[in-house]
C-alpha cells in the first residue's frame, strides 16, 4: 500500500469570470521512504494538489477526485476532528516564503511548542526540551536563545530551518516541501537541501519536493512528476527522465537548463509549441 495515493484529482476555484480549473485529473502516489519531485513552472498546479491533501485550499476552492488516501485513509471524506490528528503529525508541510509563513506575533519557541502541544502528550518542560532538540537537529546555533526570538529577528535561511523544525516536530511519515529554497542565496539553498535529505534518510519518511528547479530534482528525487497548466505531462524515475524524456514539455524544461545551451540563446517552452496537449 502506498503512503499517499492521489487518483484523478481536479481542483477548481470560483473567480469573478467563472470557474477556473487549476488542476485537471492528476494522479500519482508516493511510497514509504521515497523522494518524489513535482516539477513545473509557476502556475502549473504543483502546490494546489498538496494544499488539497492538507485541507488548506481557500474557501473558493472545489475538489473532485476518485481517491485521495493516506495509508488507506480517505482524506477527502475524513471528519475534521480526525483530519486534525493526521495533518501536522503524520503529514506535514514546509511552505514557501518561511518568513511569511511564521506568525510575526509569536516567538519561535511558542510556535514550535504549539505544534507539540496539539499533537503530543508532552508537558510544558518536555515541550521546551523537544523544541531545543529540534532546533539543534536543523543546525540552528544557540537554540535556547532562538526560542525567544521573533521571526523578523532572523534571516530567511534561519526562518526556513525553524519551519523545518516545526514540520518534523512530530516525526511525520510524509513531509511536503513546497519550494523550500525559494528566495535563499545559493549557499543557503545547498544547506537546506542537504538538511532535508539528511533528515529524510535518517527518518525514512516519504518526501514530496515541489520545485521548478531541475537541478534540485536531479539532486534529490527518486521519481519525478512533471506538470504543465494543471495537467500531468510525464512521470518517470529521475534517471530515465533526464536521459530519455518523453514529453515535449519535459524536453523543454531540460533544454532550458544553462548547461544544455547549444546556441546564442536558451530555448523557451514556446519553442516546443506547448498548448496543454500531451498530458500523461
Amino acid at each position: 500500500m502506498a503512503l499517499l495515493e492521489i487518483e484523478n484529482l481536479t481542483v477548481e476555484f470560483d473567480t469573478v469570470t467563472g470557474r477556473f480549473r487549476a488542476l485537471d485529473n492528476v494522479s500519482y502516489s508516493i511510497e514509504v521512504g521515497e523522494v518524489l519531485a513535482i516539477v513545473g513552472e509557476s502556475g502549473s498546479g504543483k502546490s494546489v494538489a498538496m494544499l488539497a491533501v492538507m485541507g488548506l485550499l481557500a474557501s473558493n476552492g472545489h475538489i473532485q477526485a476518485d481517491r485521495v488516501e493516506f495509508e488507506g485513509m480517505d482524506l477527502l471524506n475524513m471528519s475534521r476532528r480526525k483530519r486534525r490528528k493526521v495533518i501536522g503529525k503524520d503529514i506535514s508541510m514546509i511552505f514557501q516564503e518561511p518568513i511569511a509563513s511564521l506568525n510575526p506575533c509569536f516567538t519561535v519557541g511558542f510556535q514550535i511548542e504549539e505544534t507539540l502541544k496539539e499533537h503530543t502528550s508532552l508537558d510544558r518542560k518536555q515541550r521546551k526540551a523537544r523544541a531545543i532538540e529540534l532546533l539543534n537537529s536543523v543546525g540552528m546555533p544557540e537554540p535556547e536563545k532562538t526560542l525567544k526570538k521573533f521571526p523578523h529577528q532572523m534571516s530567511g535561511g534561519q526562518c526556513q530551518r525553524v519551519m523545518i523544525a516545526m514540520a518534523i516536530a512530530c516525526e511525520p511519515k510524509l513531509l511536503i516541501a513546497d519550494e523550500p529554497t525559494t528566495a535563499l542565496d545559493v549557499t543557503i539553498q545547498k544547506q537546506i537541501l542537504d538538511l532535508l535529505m539528511d533528515l529524510q534518510a535518517k527518518s525514512g519518511m516519504g518526501l514530496i519536493m515541489i520545485t521548478h528547479d531541475m537541478g534540485v530534482v536531479a539532486e534529490t528525487a527518486d521519481r519525478v512528476v512533471v506538470q504543465y497548466k494543471g495537467k500531468k505531462m510525464e512521470e518517470a524515475d529521475v534517471l530515465s527522465l533526464f536521459e530519455n524524456p518523453q514529453n515535449p514539455y519535459t524536453k523543454a524544461l531540460l533544454s532550458a537548463l544553462p548547461e544544455n545551451a547549444t546556441g546564442d540563446r536558451l530555448p523557451t517552452v514556446s519553442d516546443y509549441h506547448m498548448n496543454g496537449e500531451g498530458a500523461a
